[in-house]
């Protein structure tokens, strides 16, 4: 490979003078001759001739050589990629962008064994292991492992949305949040269960998914060792043993400790019933109400008790059957 790039930088480096030159008497090729032969990992120059290590000619037949001078032909110094024809300045990024129709990963993680196509993809991956943060915010001090997440969470004190939805006008911090946003608008799911087949919009949706086949439960309690699926679980469970509620109402300041019990109590006040049932138009404002609701027209019992085998439409109408087996009796006349 380096023999044949010293050849065409050569080549490259007379061409435009020796045209200039060139009496047509010496051995003039085009340059394309040169490469032809060569394997689809080689290299080509944009220079239309290459000339042979020959006598060159001046006009009226003198034999003397002739040097072109340093920087003759900057212009003509494209080097092209023989598989896709796009161009580049230096060897150095040729021979990486090479590595795209290959598949070569020359560098590779000492720790995990991990390959990498560049060596700063390499060393940005080294950081994974080193814990090293190197890049600083200036507002706030949080350090980050990689510049591009440095930029992004400048935003945050900034408010700069620089990604814009065409369709909806909606404007994100970054181009990721925008292309999975647009999935909205065009009902995309390129994420597939593999099992199940059940689509997502979104690859950490389908991570999330993936659990409830495989049982995984990564994230755990670090005061009573129960286990979750998402992290967002493990947050709300904590707060059960620290007692935060951090989601206060704005109209009776009473607080909750996950958001979504906050909506649910809103609509106290706001009287919003945005559940229907689509057989008798009976709305709803909780939609553990609203499922309950559903089965007096389905007849669904999916409560099963595990001793006798009868059915319940509500989990609390089965604890309370339940007590006809365990003898159970919870309350006592004061």
């Amino acid at each position: 490979m380096s023999r044949v790039l010293r050849g065409l930088f050569l080549a490259m480096t007379a061409s435009m003078r020796e045209r200039q030159l060139c009496s047509g008497a010496c051995r003039c090729r085009p340059i394309t001759d040169w490469v032809r032969g060569i394997s689809a990992g080689s290299i080509k120059s944009t220079s239309k001739m290459s000339h042979e290590r020959e006598p060159r000619h001046r006009p009226g037949g003198s034999s003397a050589s002739v040097r072109a001078p340093r920087g003759a032909c900057n212009k003509e110094k494209r080097l092209e990629c023989p598989v896709c024809e796009k161009q580049f300045a230096l060897r150095s990024q040729l021979e990486t962008h090479l590595r795209t129709h290959t598949g070569g990963k020359p560098f590779e993680c000492a720790v995990c064994k991990q390959k990498f196509t560049v060596s700063g993809s390499l060393r940005r991956h080294l950081r994974v292991h080193t814990g090293e943060n190197p890049f600083e915010c200036p507002v706030c001090k949080t350090k980050f492992n990689r510049n591009e997440n440095l930029e992004v969470h400048l935003r945050t004190h900034t408010g700069e949305k620089p990604f814009e939805c065409t369709v909806c006008r909606q404007r994100f911090t970054q181009s990721g949040s925008l292309r999975t946003h647009l999935r909205t608008h065009t009902g995309e799911k390129p994420f597939e269960c593999t099992v199940c087949r059940q689509r997502f919009t979104q690859s950490g949706s389908l991570r999330t998914h993936l659990r409830i086949h495989t049982g995984e439960k990564p994230f755990e309690c670090s005061v009573c060792k129960m286990k979750f699926t998402v992290s967002g679980s493990l947050r709300t469970h904590l707060r059960t043993h620290t007692g935060e509620k951090p989601f206060e109402c704005t109209v009776c300041k009473k607080k909750f400790n996950e958001s979504g019990d906050l909506r649910k109590h809103l609509r106290i006040h706001t009287g919003e019933k945005p559940f229907e049932c689509t057989v008798c138009r009976q709305k709803f404002s909780d939609s553990g109400n609203f499922r309950r609701h559903l089965r007096t027209h389905t007849g669904e019992k999916p409560f099963e008790c595990t001793v006798c085998k009868k059915k319940f439409n509500e989990r609390s109408n089965l604890k309370k059957h339940l007590r006809i087996h365990t003898g159970e009796k919870p309350y006592e006349c004061v």
